[in-house]
């Protein structure tokens, strides 16, 4: 008995409580899910949100580890999913006869994806995390325009004979039974739809499980020295170029499993999906859930994916309320004395328990 509550303790005590809490939300959010889709009592439209919402969630989870625990600030999110998207895409194509289970087929697509997009990252971080400054946001701005526009003018396409590639024009030139996978401006069509909410759940304690190992390690700690004073980091001998790459290659890794899971969703993607607004609104789920706060990036991507859509039968008025809410959000995240007030009350709180 003394054991368990000592588990329990732990689990709960200061350190601890935000990660515990995380998961929590995870979970009973899926069984909550799970049972209404059993009793039939969610809409087509809520279903269709599930597995993007899963998607969104990782990425920001990635993104909150890069600008929110490491200090860096990257636009360029979206083209890290659109790495891993068509990546994902392609890989599940190319093993759709041999591995006929779709499971293990969207599962090896998103690995795939999640490290095409870590190597990506890791391209990328060599010669500018050497540099201070905000040199990083304008390369992965810059990331992001040029996948973009790579993967648009792109043809890609395999049969008995192999693979086939061309670039601007189509020239591929398929054997019967051959099929293309990415098609230039029209991007990916035909794809199996075999994302789940089910693994795209998995996909999401899967990132919180990296995450917080790696927040609560020698090297997140070392991370988020560098973050706060990069002299004094330097002065004790840490790698500060290093640690930082560490940190943007999980981001990028993550980015790129969440962009498989949601290739694997649509029957049809095209690459101009993941353009610059993308990221920025990915950046807005982040700093709205606050910065190196998980628990609130789950919450805010997945309240902020939801409300357009919940929100569509106002029609011209939509797009106002969420703007609104948003700029209500931001207010009340940054109010200093509401913040101060919940710290009391929490503290006050814990302190009855204690006394019972």
């Amino acid at each position: 008995m003394k054991k368990n509550a000592n588990v329990f303790s732990k689990l709960f005590d200061e350190k601890h409580r935000g990660r515990t809490v995380s998961f929590l939300i995870v979970i009973c959010v899926y069984v909550l899910i799970e049972l209404l889709q059993a009793a039939g009592s969610l809409s087509s439209l809520f279903k269709s949100l599930l597995v993007p919402a899963c998607c969104y969630i990782v990425a920001a989870l990635g993104l909150n580890m890069n600008v929110g625990i490491s200090g860096e600030l990257n636009l360029g999110q979206a083209g890290f999913m659109s790495v891993g998207a068509f990546t994902g895409i392609c890989v599940s194509g190319l093993l759709a006869e041999t591995i006929p289970n779709t499971v293990i087929r969207l599962i090896i697509a998103i690995i795939a994806g999640a490290i095409i997009a870590a190597v990506m990252g890791w391209l990328i971080g060599v010669p500018v995390l050497k540099l201070q400054g905000d040199y990083l946001a304008i390369v992965t701005l810059a990331f992001g325009q040029i996948i973009k526009s790579l993967i648009t003018n792109l043809y890609f396409g395999f049969d008995e004979n192999g693979l086939h590639m061309s670039f601007v024009n189509n020239n591929v030139k398929l054997a019967p039974g051959g099929k293309m996978l990415i098609n230039g401006p029209i991007g990916a069509t035909g794809t199996p739809r075999i994302a789940t909410f089910t693994i795209g759940v998995c996909l999401v304690l899967a990132s919180l499980v990296i995450i917080y190992n790696l927040i609560y390690s020698k090297s997140g700690r070392a991370i988020m020295s560098c973050r706060d004073n990069r002299i004094a980091a330097e002065s004790i001998g840490i790698k500060v170029a290093d640690i930082k790459m560490l940190a943007f290659i999980v981001s990028a890794s993550l980015a790129g499993a969440a962009g498989a899971l949601y290739g694997m969703n649509y029957s049809t993607l095209a690459a101009n999906k993941f353009d610059f607004n993308t990221s920025i609104l990915i950046l807005v789920y982040v700093v709205l859930g606050g910065l190196g706060n998980m628990t609130g990036t789950i919450i805010s991507t997945a309240v902020l994916l939801v409300l357009p859509e919940m929100l569509r039968g106002l029609q011209d008025y939509r797009m106002l309320i969420y703007a609104m809410v948003l700029i209500v959000i931001m207010l009340v995240s940054n109010n200093e004395a509401l913040k101060t007030r919940f710290g009391k009350l929490t503290e006050g709180f814990r302190k009855k328990k204690g006394a019972q």
